[in-house]
């Protein structure tokens, strides 16, 4: 695997400014220092034109020539300056250094000149941000450009070889080395400049290669990285080449488009026509690599908008349309779903709410120079993301440079807010689903042998080995639910939705590199019929234990129903279903209500409710157990902190304990089941009485649960779901293998969608309960044979899991 740091590249999701300079004839040929032309230069292009990109790329990094007494701007300047002045106060100035900051030694570890280039970048931006307290201070400015020289005189020139982790060389330490000269050029001698150039010609030459392993090409996020760089070091050494490399590199010229970041992909890394993101070869990564990548191509779009080196391939509406299709989808009022952001999870500093931040800035700096078509609807959506998510403002969080677009789009009468989107999705590129009504949202992280459970390595995510098998992600008033100590307090093996052996589990990817755990299932993923109602299923089979399981996935307008079967262990430990483990933060009092009587205990004390038919968490919603369960409940504090989870080299988080209220309700299936099973429905957002209500009406109606079929009805609705597991008959409907079924008969009018997201079979044959005459409307891979008994033919083969779909009559 390749171990990289999105985190790390953060610096550009939230600072990519909204000033474009003009590109025009300003600049002289000569060094602003020394007087002298630069003899770096590798092209005659017109000198003008660099020192105009020059001051574009400072503009995107510094918001430009701001007026400083605007109060839009005083927390974004208060935070650079605390960032800054830590910096500038521990940072080493003597003349026997061994390293910039003390933290940071040996400085010639790759962790540390890595780290120690990004806190001068720190130091530069806000020497050249108007309003910053360091803003044009000459010390300040000296003292970076003699670090820089220090930097590369010990650690990062052309004749040391990589050790430890590549993107400290090829990606971290270059981009912001070129950062900073594109903001101290005035500064920094000409041989300096040469030399720093050279470093990054060393290391990161082009876009397209590894250089620690020149057969490996780059892909997704990694490649828009290093094309960023490479336009940065094109534009600091006045090379119209190496700019031509930089754009060229998008569209991957140099093998024929083969890793183009503008098309869609259909395995490996990148865009998936489905919405889905995929990087390292197998993880979901729409919100870590995806909007690295998203945030690169957005920067070089605006860079290099007007001059000789254009973004100008059409297949970058491939990117247009992956802010609204993969983007938009996975991003809750301005939150980042953690279940598209792999291991960065457990990174203090980049959680849901700082990478939806950043998602908000890329999308809006896009659209700075995309067509209106697109632009217009992404300020709309940015803005109702902006204006719902009140709890943890992403004005606190933006940047000058973001701050100024985002100004724009909040004052601008003509952009409408968009409205909270509902339906249902299922990215079966990448094992993942999501289900949004009015007032909640809830994801679903599944995994098979083609998408991972989990991503952890380089001391990152030690405790993600449940974080794919099932796992619910519930959203809905409570925007800091998991932004809240959530991820270092929750305990990892009671994550909701997830069947689990309670096996003790060793700390996860505490070596160097990265690792990821793919389970050998196949099915995982399922069907969505009218955008609005899904069934997904997943077979369990867990990772270093015998257990097996058979798991399914209704979601319906008011809640989601679901299903285990064929629970099986024999290791002589106990089983168990995760119905809930809801964070109540710090000093959370949640009233919990089962079958109408209170089961708040002792706190830290597990209870037992015999046959319960249903529960309540206050503010959450409610539970309903259709068959009875005997439920499981505990109120408990948890105290952990960030750096239980991740003692990465730059990433690693605080060992300052926290302490959180958690209510979690599961189910015990026993030591060593055999063919156990559960049932229970979640209603988010339903009120106490509401709950009891539906407990007592049983609108939803459980026709199977066994390791053959999972089906549920709702008979108001005609809707019947079915989960197939193999040939089998539910609800009047037979099938001759496996594969997922809805079906909605209003009247004469019936709609049917399928899936086969086992990817096992390919055709699937439905016999249908009703008499049907004819097709309205069908994909082409659907075929009818009319009659009392119809049987529908889909050709699933080859369709990657994806839904089919006809209306009959």
């Amino acid at each position: 695997m390749n171990p990289h740091d999105p985190c790390r590249r953060s610096l550009l999701a939230a600072g990519a400014g909204a000033l474009l300079v003009p590109v025009g004839a300003s600049a002289a040929a000569a060094h602003p220092t020394t007087g002298r032309v630069d003899n770096y230069a590798e092209t005659a292009a017109e000198p003008d034109a660099f020192a105009s990109l020059r001051a574009r790329a400072a503009a995107l990094s510094t918001g430009g020539a701001i007026d400083p007494a605007d109060p839009v701007f005083d927390a974004a300047l208060s935070a650079l300056d605390s960032a800054a002045q830590a910096q500038w106060s521990a940072l080493d100035r003597t003349t026997g250094r061994t390293a910039l900051w003390p933290d940071l030694a040996p400085v010639e570890a790759a962790g540390n000149m890595g780290q120690s280039y990004g806190r001068l970048l720190t130091l530069a931006t806000a020497w050249s941000t108007p309003g910053s307290a360091f803003h044009g201070d000459e010390a300040l400015a000296g003292a970076v450009v003699d670090a820089l020289a220090f930097l590369n005189d010990r650690a990062y020139h052309p004749g040391r070889p990589e050790a430890g982790n590549w993107w400290f060389w090829e990606i971290g330490a270059p981009r912001n080395l070129m950062d900073v000269c594109v903001l101290l050029y005035d500064r920094i001698p000409a041989e300096r400049l040469a030399a720093y150039c050279a470093a990054v010609d060393r290391f990161c030459p082009d876009p397209d290669r590894r250089t620690n392993s020149p057969s490996l090409s780059e892909t997704g996020a990694n490649r828009a990285d290093k094309a960023a760089i490479v336009a940065l070091r094109g534009i600091v050494g006045r090379s119209a080449a190496k700019l031509a490399l930089a754009r060229d590199g998008l569209s991957d010229t140099r093998d024929a488009g083969r890793n183009s970041l503008f098309k869609h992909v259909t395995s490996g890394d990148g865009f998936y026509a489905d919405g889905s993101f995929v990087q390292h070869s197998y993880v979901a990564y729409t919100g870590t690599y995806g909007n690295v990548l998203l945030g690169r191509v957005a920067y070089l779009s605006a860079l290099l908008a007007g001059s000789d080196w254009a973004v100008t391939d059409p297949g970058i509406s491939v990117i247009h349309e992956a802010v609204e299709r993969s983007f938009a989808a996975v991003t809750f009022d301005g939150l980042m779903m953690d279940a598209v952001r792999g291991r960065a999870v457990s990174r203090q500093r980049e959680q849901d709410v700082n990478t939806g931040a950043g998602t908000t800035t890329n999308v809006l700096l896009l659209a700075t120079g995309a067509p209106e078509e697109y632009a217009h609807r992404w300020r709309s959506v940015a803005k109702g993301w902006i204006r719902r998510n009140t709890q943890v403002p992403y004005l606190s969080l933006a940047n000058i440079p973001a701050l100024q677009r985002a100004r724009a789009v909040l004052d601008d009468p003509d952009v409408p807010t968009a409205p909270v989107p509902v339906g249902h999705t299922v990215f079966a590129d990448m094992d993942r689903v999501v289900h949004r009504r009015p007032g909640w949202t809830l994801a679903l992280s599944l995994s098979s042998k083609r998408i991972a459970a989990y991503e952890a390595g380089n001391g990152e995510n030690l405790h993600g080995w449940y974080t794919g098998d099932g796992m619910t992600y519930l959203y809905d008033d409570d925007r800091t639910q998991f932004s809240d100590g959530f991820w270092p307090t929750v305990d990892p093996y009671r994550l909701p939705g997830t069947t689990v052996d309670t096996r003790h589990r060793d700390d996860a990817g505490t070596g160097a590199g990265t690792g990821t755990h793919r389970p050998p299932n196949a099915v995982a993923g399922g069907a969505v019929l009218r955008d609005r109602y899904g069934a997904a299923a997943m077979e369990l089979v867990a990772n270093g234990s015998t257990l097996r399981a058979r798991k399914a996935w209704f979601c319906l307008d008011d809640g989601v129903v679901a299903l285990g079967a064929g629970i099986t262990a024999s290791d002589g430990r106990t089983v168990e279903t995760v119905v809930e483990n809801r964070n109540l933060h710090a000093n959370g009092t949640g009233r919990l209500l089962v079958d109408g009587r209170h089961r708040r205990g002792t706190l830290g004390t597990p209870s037992q409710v015999p046959g319960a038919r249903w529960a309540h968490l206050e503010e959450v919603g409610g539970y309903v157990f259709p068959d009875g369960a005997d439920l499981h409940t505990l109120c408990e504090e948890r105290t952990g902190a960030w750096r239980d989870i991740n003692t990465g080299a730059d990433t690693g988080g605080s060992v300052d304990p926290l302490t959180r209220r958690y209510e979690t309700l599961w189910l015990d299936h026993g030591v060593s089941p055999t063919a156990a099973q559960y049932a229970y429905v979640l209603l988010p957002g339903l009120g106490a009485a509401h709950t009891a209500a539906w407990a007592f009406a049983r609108p939803v109606r459980i026709l199977a649960n066994s390791p053959d079929v999972q089906a549920v009805q709702v008979r108001r609705l005609g809707l019947t779901a079915v989960h197939f597991w193999a040939a089998a008959e539910a609800g009047g409907v037979a099938s001759d293998g496996p594969g997922t079924l809805l079906i909605q008969r209003r009247g004469d009018a019936i709609a049917v969608a399928v899936a086969d997201p086992g990817r096992t079979v390919t055709t699937l044959s439905l016999e249908l309960p009703w008499a049907v005459r004819g097709v309205t409307r069908a994909d082409d891979t659907v075929t009818l044979t009319p009659g009392v008994r119809p049987v529908l033919t889909v050709q699933v083969g080859g369709s990657r899991g994806h839904t089919h779909t006809a209306e009959l009559f």
